[in-house]
């Protein structure tokens, strides 16, 4: 019995080669002799594009811009073969937005998002070398995004009134931007109640900036608001106060005057600096004056305020008054007024003397 059954081992042997042999299919021409089975791929994340996803004035820029989905925007870094060990993306955002950075791009989470957000949003590389950074001008980007919400047509804002200097050197904007690109928005003005004409020439409308007077005069003036429409009831803006501004750019015009030019020991006296400029412009003053040096206290306050100068003119007046008390001996001297603003300074003086 065990020699029959050792035959049968020994014949099945040298016959299981050929049935093997004979169940493989012949092997096609380039086909792998190896082949995988229920291997796990990466899959390849699609290049992006340029030209079809980046708008075509970025295309010199370095760092470019994506909107992927409401609340998210992603900020790419392109290199151009440059080598650099630290870089960062920072982004203009709000204190709860989430950031992320990554090895070639960062993300731009907005957190609870609403019809506020709407408008441009900012980035840049930065280049750090330890604890040292540095914006790059040269490496920028923008995207504007609009959160549309039907009940709030305009985007909000933290007033119900704002004043807007309307200067005839240089475009006024009413900004009455919209959450809603296609909204119908016009201009009225409250009194006489009238639409103000959009020409598209000297008044225009971006739905990003709000309404653009491109030459201002004084024709101009006065309160006015804006009304849009879109599939449901018109929504009103906040109201805009036009103010004509009179007073050119340059730097501050600047008179002094003193109370009295000859005082007396133990008198008060006060110099006054005044300033005639922009509405919008501030002016900071600085003194000079007997006794500083030796530490004569004197009293100083600023206070400014707007003045009509004519029809339909509106003038900033600033003024700067340094109070002596108990005049003495010490206080006798020049008293110099210096004024300043984002276009130079003005220096005016006036002396005090002794009766």
């Amino acid at each position: 019995m065990r020699l029959w059954v050792l035959l049968s081992l020994l014949l099945l042997q040298e016959a299981l080669p050929h049935v093997i042999a004979k169940s493989k299919r012949p092997k096609e021409p380039g086909e792998n002799k190896i082949k995988p089975v229920n291997k796990k791929v990466k899959p390849k994340t699609p290049k992006m594009k340029e030209r079809e996803s980046v708008d075509s004035s970025f295309k010199s820029q370095s760092i470019l811009t994506q909107v992927m989905d409401k609340g998210k925007i992603k900020g790419y870094l392109w290199l151009h073969g440059s080598k650099i060990e630290e870089i960062e993306i920072v982004w203009e955002n709000r204190k709860n937005d989430l950031v992320k950075q990554l090895d070639r791009y960062s993300q731009l989470i907005l957190a609870n998002s609403t019809a506020a957000d709407t408008g441009e949003y900012s980035c840049w590389l930065q280049l750090c070398n330890g604890n040292k950074c540095r914006k790059d001008e040269t490496k920028t980007g923008s995207t504007y995004i609009f959160f549309t919400d039907k009940e709030e047509l305009f985007v909000p804002t933290p007033s119900y009134f704002e004043i807007i200097y309307l200067n005839p050197d240089k475009p006024a904007v009413i900004p009455c931007r919209v959450t809603t690109p296609s909204a119908k928005v016009t201009l009225h003005r409250e009194f006489p109640a009238e639409e103000i004409e959009t020409d598209g020439t000297d008044i225009i409308y971006d739905a990003k900036k709000g309404f653009v007077f491109q030459h201002p005069t004084s024709d101009h003036k006065g309160i006015v608001y804006c009304k849009a429409e879109s599939q449901g009831a018109p929504q009103i803006s906040i109201k805009y106060h036009l103010l004509y501004v009179e007073v050119p750019k340059g730097p501050p015009s600047a008179t002094i005057a003193v109370s009295s030019i000859r005082a007396g020991l133990g008198d008060r006296v006060h110099v006054v600096c005044t300033v005639l400029g922009e509405p919008d412009v501030d002016v900071n003053f600085r003194w000079q004056y007997p006794g500083q040096e030796s530490g004569r206290p004197v009293i100083t306050q600023n206070f400014w305020r707007l003045i009509n100068r004519g029809i339909g003119h509106t003038t900033r007046i600033s003024k700067s008054v340094l109070l002596v008390e108990d005049f003495e001996d010490i206080d006798v001297g020049n008293y110099v007024c210096i004024a300043q603003n984002l276009q130079g300074e003005t220096t005016v003086a006036t002396k005090v003397e002794l009766k």
